[in-house]
């Protein structure tokens, strides 16, 4: 877009939470006001309403340059709002539009201010059954959980085929996809780190939490009983690797997280001698037309219930963003934290 197009000169201010790199080299969170004006020259802008806050967003928010290459940076992964001017004619003002994945939040700024300018390529048109705020309780972990049930299913990984794990269950994508496949009649198994959230896993849908020790092995044998028919494998490292020993003939564990490790050190074995499939999920990059198919039906056949949305969410105001950033790093969050805006 030509530098002076009238979209690159909007006048008006807005407030967002900015990380800097200090002098000492530590990095520091603070909310200030921004001008439109100074956004990226892209061609859609969006006056964001909900955001959430997600472990990538925490990782951006503490300087880890593998998320984030430059400095000051306003992350947020996710952000829905309305379409203020746009050079795609298919977007007109008003219009309810949703924003996940591609660079948003990562060395674009995100969706923690209270506007965005994107490629009108990223951008979604909110679908009807759903409200600008579940599109954010949902937000990227629930679109994850939604794109790894369907690999699931794809894999032929039926609700009769046996019990289906899912690992960190507790985190954004655990949790959403316990909801989800409790809802499609599966026999979920929950694995946690967090003693306190068996009543919670279990009021969403898990028929049998684990403790995420459980999942540990020390014989170094390249196969234990085969116990899964599926799973989704949000934390990776020996973790994923344990996972793929004891999954069933056939089945498929779809794996989208490393929050333990990058590392996986298995076998041939399990996909050998039990034709077990390792399925991974790119959320951020997924192709348009399965993007719009997996809104639809998050909004549709596949809407969490509201019980789901009220036990998962709180939010919090950008004021109350910073304190969020830092239990997450902890690990003290449970669930979803969505964004508000205004």
């Amino acid at each position: 877009m030509s530098q002076h197009h009238p979209l690159l000169k909007d006048a008006r201010l807005f407030k967002a939470l900015v990380v800097s790199e200090q002098p000492d080299g530590r990095f520091a969170r603070q909310v200030v006001t921004r001008r439109v004006a100074d956004l990226p020259a892209h061609d859609t802008l969006i006056q964001v309403r909900y955001s959430s806050l997600n472990y990538k967003d925490a990782l951006s928010a503490s300087g880890h340059r593998g998320v984030t290459r430059q400095y000051p940076h306003t992350p947020g992964i996710d952000a829905a709002g309305e379409v203020v001017a746009s050079a795609d004619p298919a977007l007109t003002p008003g219009d309810e539009v949703i924003v996940t994945g591609y660079d948003l939040g990562m060395n674009t700024p995100g969706g923690f201010g209270q506007y965005i300018r994107v490629p009108s390529a990223w951008v979604v048109k909110k679908p009807a059954g759903l409200t600008l705020y579940e599109s954010m309780a949902l937000g990227t972990a629930g679109f994850t959980a939604a794109l790894c049930v369907r690999q699931l299913l794809r894999h032929e990984v039926t609700p009769t085929a046996g019990e289906v794990l899912v690992t960190g269950a507790s985190g954004g994508v655990g949790c959403w996809a316990v909801v989800l496949l409790n809802m499609l009649g599966y026999h979920v198994v929950a694995a946690t780190g967090k003693d306190e959230a068996g009543d919670w896993l279990r009021q969403l849908g898990a028929r049998e939490v684990i403790a995420r020790d459980a999942l540990r092995d020390s014989t170094g044998k390249a196969l234990l009983k085969a116990r899964w028919a599926g799973a989704v494998e949000t934390v990776g490292g020996e973790f994923l690797a344990n996972v793929l020993k004891s999954t069933q003939r056939g089945g498929c564990v779809v794996c989208c997280g490393n929050v333990a490790s990058a590392e996986l050190h298995t076998t041939v074995y399990p996909f050998i001698l039990r034709g077990v499939t390792l399925q991974g999920v790119d959320a951020a990059e997924t192709p348009r037309p399965i993007r719009l198919q997996v809104w639809e039906l998050l909004a549709g056949e596949w809407k969490p219930p509201a019980h789901a949305l009220a036990a998962i969410v709180h939010t919090v105001s950008l004021a109350e963003l910073d304190a969020a950033i830092e239990a997450m790093l902890r690990g003290a969050v449970r669930g979803r934290v969505v964004v508000l805006l205004d």
